[in-house]
């Protein structure tokens, strides 16, 4: 008897390893693997040709896996209803398989219309859990322990073989970059994609790179190195979650025994790997916002900080802010490195954000959608909940306004990380880094760098922005209006363990 053909359809999950619906499917007959390169997705303001480039390295490996396995990844053009209409025509399968996702708009108002096209013609849409997520979530009372509950559940192997269907529809070529208008350069430092990466990436952080990691972290100029970079590996699917938290508690278990065994087990292992632990679960934190209120994406999650700096925009503040013009080396230093590399550290991003939040007063908005581009590792949940935060449009989180004369003190005293992306500076002794609009006339021209010349001066005056911005920020918060919406964003969104833990 002939089974009915099963199709996988391929999101942000471009893998075999730890692949449900692919191990849930093969368990009911033949399969093909479907991808679709959706116009509407690639053509919108976050989308950049470092995505594109970083997926189609992982599809370029997943169609060799499917094929080594015994099937085939489908690849089409097209908008995913049409797509599956067009599919449905040529070969009619029994069941539709896919991951569920926390995206942005528009994949969430896509998945929608599957479910539309599944439901009208009677094919099962079988949507399994990815990541930590959690959908329909009623209340965040309880939601860790529903996190580790679904980290614990058996890691899947790919299946040792696939059903290949009598009948297999043509399979499509793999897209290039050009077919969509994007470059064919990649950025110089970007990462490359694909599943074999992902775990080499992972395995060296955990037995090597990571040693350092929670001292690390905080510094542009270690972070590059100590830091995991496996974040646009979660993010576009060559890696799970779960496999990847579970490696890491094996690690950790691997360190004690050595540790109980009397080996040497060098200083800051245990340390870090908590750390990094921990950034995981808050991973999936960020994203069941965005699951719980789509609309994040688009407007403040307080409602009441509404019209604080809509109205306020400025252009020009914006556009210095873009291109790493703004007279201030570490913010202009990290925003030339994701420029090249598509990646800087948490703490360099959250003080681009505060930079653009409070010393520029510019809304949120349009600075979000500018870093999804420039950001490899975009998570639509992490990242628009992350910019709220910092922004300081929540009204639960501690409002944090950093001084980017400090960051560099704190972070590049010696000026390796400012001169290697700012080569205006490249000449400047450390003690002018901080703040080179302060460099006598004489020592600019000893140096070559003439201020409003070579570099720009600042844009704005610190100390006069970020007093303002304190005052209007905390004015703000203080409204009865205010605190009555955190209460509501908090019920909703807050961090919580258990419903004993209340404010």
């Amino acid at each position: 008897m002939t089974q009915a053909l099963q199709i996988i359809w391929f999101k942000r999950d471009v893998r075999v390893h730890d692949h449900e619906p692919l191990v849930r499917a093969a368990e009911r007959g033949p399969v093909l693997g479907l991808y679709v390169y959706e116009p509407s997705l690639l053509e919108s303001a976050e989308y950049d040709a470092m995505h594109f480039h970083f997926v189609h390295d992982g599809l370029v490996e997943l169609r060799e896996r499917l094929r080594g396995l015994g099937s085939e990844l489908l690849l089409r053009v097209g908008e995913v209803p049409q797509v599956l209409s067009e599919l449905w025509a040529e070969c009619r399968f029994e069941t539709l398989w896919a991951h569920e996702e926390t995206g942005n708009w528009l994949t969430y108002q896509r998945d929608l219309a599957v479910q539309r096209w599944a439901r009208e013609r009677g094919v099962p849409f079988v949507e399994i859990p990815h990541h930590g997520v959690v959908r329909r979530l009623k209340s965040r009372d309880g939601w860790a322990a529903m996190w580790e509950r679904r980290m614990a559940q058996d890691v899947l192997y790919a299946p040792e073989r696939l059903r290949r269907p009598e009948s297999v529809p043509a399979a499509g070529e793999l897209q290039d970059a050009s077919t969509f208008g994007f470059t064919s350069e990649r950025r110089a430092l970007a990462m490359r994609g694909g599943e074999s990466r992902a775990w080499k990436v992972l395995e060296s952080f955990l037995t090597d790179r990571g040693q350092h990691y929670r001292v690390d972290m905080s510094s542009p100029v270690e972070g590059w190195r100590s830091c995991s970079r496996i974040s646009p590996f979660l993010t576009w699917g060559h890696i799970s979650m779960r496999a990847a938290y579970q490696r890491t508690l094996i690690q950790i278990e691997e360190l004690r025994t050595q540790k109980e065994r009397g080996e040497k087990v060098e200083r800051g292992w245990f340390g870090s790997l908590d750390s990094f632990k921990a950034r995981l679960h808050w991973h999936c934190h960020f994203m069941q916002k965005l699951e719980d209120e789509p609309q994040i994406e688009f407007r403040n999650v307080n409602r009441a900080f509404d019209g604080l700096r809509e109205n306020d925009f400025n252009e020009a503040y914006f556009q210095a802010w873009c291109e790493g013009q703004t007279g201030y080396p570490m913010v202009d230093a990290c925003m030339r490195a994701l420029h090249q590399a598509g990646w800087i550290n948490f703490r360099m991003r959250a003080m681009l954000v505060s930079f653009a939040s409070y010393h520029l007063w510019l809304h949120w908005r349009r600075p979000a959608v500018f870093l999804a581009r420039h950001f490899q590792d975009f998570e639509p949940g992490i990242h628009f909940s992350q910019f709220q935060m910092q922004s300081g449009v929540t009204g639960i989180n501690t409002v944090r306004i950093y001084s980017p004369i400090k960051q560099v003190l704190d972070q590049d005293p010696d000026g390796k990380f400012i001169r290697k992306y700012v080569p205006e500076l490249a000449n400047l002794p450390a003690v002018y880094l901080p703040e080179p609009h302060r460099m006598p006339e004489l020592a600019q021209l000893e140096f070559g760098c003439r201020i409003g010349v070579d570099y720009p001066a600042p844009i704005v005056d610190h100390k006069a922005a970020y007093a303002q911005a304190k005052a209007r920020i905390f004015a703000h918060r203080g409204l009865e209006s205010v605190r009555d919406e955190a209460k509501r964003v908090y019920q909703k969104h807050g961090s919580r363990k258990s419903p004993e833990r209340r404010r």
